[in-house]
This record gives structure tokens, C-alpha cells and sequence, in this order.
């Protein structure tokens, strides 16, 4: 019988390529069928490794099977990749086991004809593991294949920011990315969240940069009784920095455009001392129904819920002191957590991209009070969605300027974040978190 964990993992992964859905919709699908959540785990950890190497595997697969990847079917391609990366990434599982476990995958998607095929591949596979034929020169070379980038991105970063650095980023985004938390204000502090968590079997350090971040080292906070209490949000820390940038103070009006999931709705909450109110709002049904259970669980009062397009006429008044925009973006900072965005991403991507983030920030500053700010974020690494969005918004808005929030600009190890022109840039070679981009634009 296959492992039920690799079918829900082949399952993933097939979907993604197909197109039929990204990785976290796809594995949360799959993993309703996974009562063990042992088993749950290697079905994430087989899906997400294998979109982080998918073109070292393509290239493998290429290299000794001598055609391409592209012409073999779908199903095939997919189960060879998720069986190469557990023989190269898994030593906990037997090669034999996950041999078997492909050939008999490939009998279930009816290519039986191509399981000899199967077979003899994967035993090379795990034959010549010692000494695969993987490049590790020229730099564009070592990215693209051996560290699994898109060619038109790593060209991009070899051009901005050198080959150490572009490696070194590469590197980053094929490790596996830890477990972070946001101790919740409104109901705890950081240390004593890390004190409950340890009673629990869960241990955690804290954060570099995000004050009250905690990253898991050991166990899962998630199967605790805490997990539901409000306690804390599964929150990166790059995340948590933007959230922070926005400088929420008590007795303010915000209003978080793109606010689903809720985290930085949260935070900003927790960070106004319980005077505030808070207008969240997203465009899309089942984004809502998430961000409302967030705020819920969090205890935060005086935030209202309100579905709300960022792109149309505002339905507000010029009435906030701050609104955040927390834009639609590539993702290609996060390719760490989310490995198929290297694969479903395209360089004309970017400009579409801008220009719904430009339409936007023109329509979100037609309801900031004079004096109030506009924080303008992404999770991109690509200049067209961050400088240049800002670039363009202030030259066709003269009457607003930047500025970088004081608790940035006075503390060494954050104001080590920020670029040239104040804004936040979270760079991985550098600063070891997500690509995170945040400016503060200030009308008059």
C-alpha cells in the first residue's frame, strides 16, 4: 500500500502544476484525507522541498533519462520529482520504500507502462547520489539549476546585487522556513507566551528583529490548548516588521485596506492601548470570513469588518490618520515559504502588478485626513513593486513626502533595515528574514 502521506503529496503537487490551484490550497486539500498528523507533515514537507528543487530534479531527470521533462506526461514528471526529492532530502526514508511507492503511483495514474521507466530512473537516481550532475558554475548556472531559481530572477539579482549575495538568497529561500509567532498584547506578552508555550513541550527563542516574535525550535504550538485561546497569530517576522512600520498609536483612526488574514490588523490593534478603531477590509468573501475569525480570536474591540475593493472609489471619508495598504504583490520575497511562486510567476507579470498597486495607493490617499500617513507594503523583491509604485505615486501626489517611523530611525538594529530613503527593505542574504518592503508616505 503507498504511504498515505506521498499521495497526498503527489496530490499537491500535481494540482500546482496543473494549474488548478496554488501549494497551501492544494496541501490543505489534501491533507483533509490525512488523519495522522505526522502524516500530514511529510505530505507539506514532500510538496513544499519538492517545488523549492524542481529544476535541479528537471535536470536530473533530463540528464538521465536524455529527453525532457516537458515531454513526459504530467503525472510522471510529478512522481518523479516528489521520489527524487525524498532519495536526495529524506534519509529517513528508505530508497526501496519510496521506489516502490513511485512505481505503484504510476500504475494508480494509469501509465503502467511507464513504471519500468520509473523504476530504472530512481534506482540511478539514488545510485549516483554521491555525485549528481549538478553545475556549480557560472553563477547564473548554479542558481538557476542547481539552486532551482527562475532564470529571468536570478538574472535580476545577479544584476542588483552581485553572485555572493544572489547565492546566499538563493540559499535562503530552499531552507526550510521556521514556525513564528506574534505574542497577541491584548491578551499576554512575549515571555510569558514563551513560558506557557514551554509548559506545553513547546520551545521557542525570540525573535531577532520583531519585538514580540518568537520562532519554534522545538514542538508544535499549534496542537496546544493556547492554539485557539488568542494567545498569539502565526505571523512571520519580516511581517511583523511592516506591522510595526505602520506606527499605530492610541486614539487613531486606520484603516487596513488588504487585512486578510487579520495579523497585522491585530498587531496594530494591540499597539493602540485600547483606544483606536480599526476599519479592516478585503474584496473577497472567504478572505473576510478569515480576517473576522482572526480579529475574534484576538479580542481586539473596535475593529469593524467591511468588504471593501482598494482598486474602486474608497466608500470613506477623508477621515483616517493612517491607512495600510498591504498590497497584492508577486510574493517573490517569500519564496522560502511559498516555493511554487518561482514556478507560477513571470517577469511581464510585474507591470500589471504595479499598476494595480499604483491605482490603488491613488484611490486609498483620497481618504487620509491632512497630516495623516499611507504605509504602502509588499512582500516583493522586484524595484517595479516597491520604489518605483512610490516613485510614481509621490510625483503624481506633490503634497506628500516620506518619513520613517521614530521607533525605526532610533533603534541600530532596525534603522539597519531601512534603505537610503527611509523605507523598510528586508533583504534574506542580509538580514536572514523574508523580502519585505514598507514606505511611509505623509500627506502635507
Amino acid at each position: 500500500m503507498i504511504a498515505p502521506a506521498r499521495i497526498a503529496a503527489y496530490e499537491s503537487v500535481l494540482a500546482v502544476a496543473a494549474g488548478r490551484a496554488d501549494l497551501p490550497s492544494a496541501l490543505a486539500r489534501a491533507r483533509t484525507k490525512l488523519a495522522d498528523e505526522r502524516d500530514r507533515a511529510l505530505a507539506g514537507e514532500i510538496a513544499t522541498g519538492t517545488l523549492r528543487w524542481q529544476a535541479a530534479f528537471d535536470h536530473l531527470i533530463q540528464q538521465f533519462a536524455g529527453r525532457s521533462p516537458a515531454k513526459l506526461d504530467r503525472e510522471i514528471l510529478t512522481i518523479l520529482r516528489i521520489s527524487i526529492f525524498q532519495l536526495l532530502h529524506l534519509d529517513r526514508v528508505p530508497a526501496a520504500a519510496v521506489v516502490d511507492d513511485a512505481v505503484e503511483l504510476a500504475r494508480r495514474a494509469g501509465k503502467r507502462s511507464a513504471s519500468g521507466f520509473v523504476n530504472a530512473l530512481l534506482r540511478r537516481v539514488s545510485r549516483e547520489r554521491a555525485q549528481l550532475p549538478l553545475p556549480q558554475e557560472p553563477p547564473i548556472d548554479l542558481l538557476t539549476v542547481t539552486l532551482s531559481h527562475p532564470r529571468w530572477l536570478a538574472e535580476r539579482w545577479l544584476a542588483r546585487h552581485g553572485a555572493d549575495a544572489a547565492i546566499a538568497w538563493a540559499r535562503f529561500d530552499n531552507a526550510a522556513a521556521p514556525l513564528t509567532l506574534r505574542a497577541n498584547l491584548l491578551k499576554t506578552t512575549r515571555d510569558a507566551l514563551m513560558r506557557d508555550l514551554a509548559l506545553e513541550r513547546v520551545e521557542t527563542t525570540p525573535a531577532r528583529f520583531a519585538e514580540d516574535a518568537l520562532i519554534v525550535t522545538g514542538g508544535n504550538p499549534l496542537l496546544t490548548p493556547i492554539a485557539h485561546s488568542g494567545a498569539f497569530v502565526v505571523q512571520d517576522e519580516a511581517s511583523q516588521l511592516v506591522g510595526a512600520f505602520a506606527a499605530a498609536a492610541a486614539g487613531e483612526r486606520i484603516l487596513d485596506a488588504c487585512a486578510s488574514p487579520g495579523g497585522k490588523t491585530t498587531q496594530m490593534a494591540a499597539a493602540m492601548n485600547g483606544t483606536w478603531i480599526i476599519v479592516a477590509a478585503d474584496v473577497r468573501g472567504r478572505r473576510l470570513d478569515l480576517l473576522a475569525r482572526t480579529v475574534a480570536e484576538s479580542g481586539a474591540p473596535n475593529v469593524r469588518v467591511v468588504q471593501s475593493n482598494a482598486r474602486a472609489a474608497a466608500p470613506f471619508q477623508r477621515v483616517f490618520d493612517a491607512v495600510l495598504v498591504d498590497a497584492p504583490c508577486s510574493g517573490l520575497g517569500t519564496l522560502r515559504r511559498d516555493p511554487d511562486i518561482r514556478w507560477r510567476r513571470a517577469e511581464s507579470d510585474l507591470a500589471a502588478l504595479a499598476a494595480a498597486q499604483i491605482e490603488m495607493l491613488t484611490q486609498l490617499a483620497r481618504v487620509i485626513r491632512p497630516g495623516g500617513r499611507l504605509i504602502y507594503s509588499t512582500c516583493s523583491s522586484e524595484p517595479e513593486e516597491n520604489e518605483a509604485v512610490v516613485g510614481a505615486f509621490l510625483d503624481a501626489h506633490p503634497g506628500y513626502h516620506r518619513e520613517t517611523p521614530r521607533g525605526f530611525a532610533g533603534r541600530a538594529e532596525l534603522s539597519a533595515l531601512l534603505d537610503e530613503a527611509g523605507a523598510l527593505k528586508t533583504l534574506p542574504f542580509r538580514d536572514g528574514l523574508e523580502g519585505f518592503y514598507a514606505a511611509m508616505l505623509v500627506a502635507g
